[in-house]
């Protein structure tokens, strides 16, 4: 029997192609959907009290429910014993798991693409509910618009860029105030040689942006703009090409990116691509492309969708040409990207591709199981993330460059801290640091700053503060916002300890404006930055701080960041909304850090539903 559940949009469940009748009332559809998006089994107890804990005999309504549900799916042995884990055939469609973790190829056709979760339904009388219904909706529309993101970046590479706008016209539908869709619909229709209809929607996202934001367009809707004149010059030649010349130009590009000559560096790029694919010379053009993605990905600032734009056109060449190791690399370059704006499920399709793809070599490897730990940490996946990071270090170990170890071992760190494992993370901040300052002084701020966490965890606020002030003033030299934000928050966090409330407050609010000063900042770091604002302002009654939480609450939802998530939830309870904790607890019971349970709050009991406890499950 095929069956199909579709969550977005108007739920409905399908068996053989044919529509099964809904459910009587919309907790079933609740209940449904909640063990679907749940990563782990879940109790009774839990699910009682999430949905019915208003009922006379919330375990009663829970089992009526269940048996709903088993008649909606055509499974009458499902979801029978305790913990409850919802075990599908292996060939289930379920739209919202496609969307999150499928490929863009499976994504791009689901019906219910762009809609909402369980979509028109509310559950004012399950609060806790409402809050998971919530964050889930604006995570399921944040892996929609990064999964189109993707899907018109590959068009756009694969030549295709009437595809590409037609997909980027779906994403400013849904999100007309993010700079990188407007870009890419702009860059699209210029590439696709409809100038007239990129330059009248670049007016009109200029005049959207003053409306709404007060700010003009960024640097990657003005580079977009920029295309469109590119795109009507032809381009000219004075000399034959020759393989020769195109591997010159690329040399250049990358001798005058080496000493910082950024702009000269990206046009002598540019003309090795053109040279390369001009006399086929497809090997020089993926290396060119590749070149050219990164730099413009990690060199300049705010350019990371041209970037992908090129590694998406240097896959499709690379492919074609047998080139595995040079598409490895372009799918980790495509990783990092959506590793640091948050869109972890994309991150994680991209870096295991590279892994397949990259056959034996330890260096990248390494680097792509660095970025896979990271984003298992920073969605709270501990156990997976410290597997992932202690192979990357075992890797890294092995390899000339010293650069793929200090990483792994700075990203170790960071996971033991967040779990208090202090002396585990004390040794890998420090190892991490020495390579730094021994071969790597541009990536010092960053172990840095998490071993000065470690000492201001111990105690230790003198060394924390020098410790701080080093990360801060080094990512001010090198005006890297996350480093400075990093740096910043700590200085923060050492003026609460000495109970200077004005001083921590100000440098706290100093972080989290220099970790949101450019787009294409690190998302999580923006995230814990304010975590540390949230949790110093509620100590202190600070006015803003209502606003600041649901800043964290949307950004640490949208992104699937549960741990960071949970503590916005922990910091809305310590102002008096009972229901978050109820919020919170639904996911600190999934996540393996014991660290959160201690900040746990002993809560009032819940109306109603505090009998639920004294119940032993009945057989259903």
């Amino acid at each position: 029997m095929a069956l199909a559940i579709h969550l977005l949009g108007k739920p409905t469940v399908h068996r053989d192609g044919e529509p099964v009748a809904g459910p009587k009332g919309r907790k079933a559809w609740a209940l449904l959907a909640y063990l679907v998006c749940s990563e782990l089994p879940t109790s009774r107890e839990h699910l009682a009290e999430l949905l019915f804990y208003e009922a006379d005999d919330p375990l009663g309504a829970l089992r009526w429910n269940l048996s709903q549900v088993r008649r909606l799916l055509g499974q009458p042995h499902a979801l029978r014993g305790e913990p409850l884990d919802l075990c599908l055939p292996r060939d289930t469609f379920v739209d919202v798991e496609v969307v999150t973790r499928g490929t863009w190829l499976e994504g791009i056709r689901v019906p219910g693409l762009g809609r909402e979760l369980l979509e028109g339904m509310h559950f004012g009388t399950s609060p806790a509910f409402e809050a998971w219904l919530m964050s889930e909706r604006r995570h399921v529309r944040a892996a929609t618009e990064a999964m189109l993101r993707e899907a018109g970046l590959a068009h756009l590479g694969a030549g295709d860029p009437r595809g590409s706008a037609r997909l980027a016209t779906r994403l400013v539908q849904l999100n007309p105030l993010d700079e990188g869709f407007q870009a890419l619909l702009i860059r699209s229709l210029a590439l696709a040689g409809e100038r007239t209809a990129a330059k009248q929607h670049y007016d009109a996202c200029v005049e959207l942006l003053r409306t709404e934001l007060g700010v003009d367009p960024g640097p990657e809707v003005v580079a977009a703009y920029a295309a469109v004149e590119a795109v009507s010059e032809p381009a000219t030649s004075s000399t034959v090409s020759t393989p020769s010349a195109a591997r010159s130009e690329l040399d250049a590009g990358q001798a005058a990116l080496a000493h910082g000559d950024v702009e000269p560096g990206l046009r002598h790029l540019r003309r090795a691509v053109a040279e390369a694919h001009r006399c086929g010379g497809v090997e020089t053009q993926v290396e060119a492309l590749i070149a050219l993605g990164s730099s413009l990905i990690s060199v300049v600032r705010s350019r990371d969708d041209e970037g992908a734009a090129a590694l998406h056109e240097a896959i499709s060449l690379a492919v074609e040409s047998g080139q595995q190791s040079l598409t490895a690399a372009a799918y980790r370059e495509l990783g990092f990207i959506e590793f640091l704006r948050g869109r972890y499920q994309r991150a994680e399709l991209l870096l295991q591709e590279a892994l397949a793809v990259g056959g034996d070599q330890r260096s990248g490897d390494a680097t792509a199981l660095v970025l896979l730990g990271a984003c298992a940490t920073d969605t709270a996946h501990y156990r997976t993330a410290l597997e992932r990071l202690a192979k990357a270090v075992e890797l890294a170990e092995g390899v000339q460059d010293p650069r793929p170890l200090a990483r792994a071992l700075a990203f170790s760190a960071r996971a033991h801290l967040l779990r208090r494992d202090l002396a585990a993370a004390r040794d890998a901040a420090s190892r991490s640091l020495d390579i730094a300052r021994a071969s790597w002084p541009t990536y010092l701020p960053w172990p840095a700053s998490l071993l000065a966490e470690v000492d201001l965890e111990e105690g230790d606020l003198d060394r924390a503060g020098r410790g701080f002030q080093q990360a801060f003033d080094q990512g001010c030299r090198l005006g890297d916002p996350c480093w400075e934000a990093m740096g910043a928050r700590g200085l923060g966090l050492v003026e609460a300890v000495h109970g200077d409330a004005g001083a921590a407050l100000e440098w706290l609010l100093d972080a989290n404006v220099r970790a949101a000063r450019l787009t294409d900042s690190y998302l999580w770091a923006q995230a814990y930055a304010l975590d540390a604002l949230c949790a110093v302002a509620v100590n202190h009654g600070a006015g803003n701080v209502a606003k600041w939480i649901t800043d964290m609450e949307a950004l640490t939802a949208r992104t699937g960041m549960r741990e960071l998530l949970a503590r916005a939830y922990l910091h809305r309870y310590r102002l008096g909304d009972h229901a978050a904790r109820s919020a919170a607890v639904l996911l600190i019971d999934k996540i393996d850090n014991p660290v959160l349970r201690d900040l746990l709050p002993a809560g009032p009991q819940t109306p109603r539903g505090s009998h639920v406890r004294s119940h032993a499950p009945a057989p259903d």
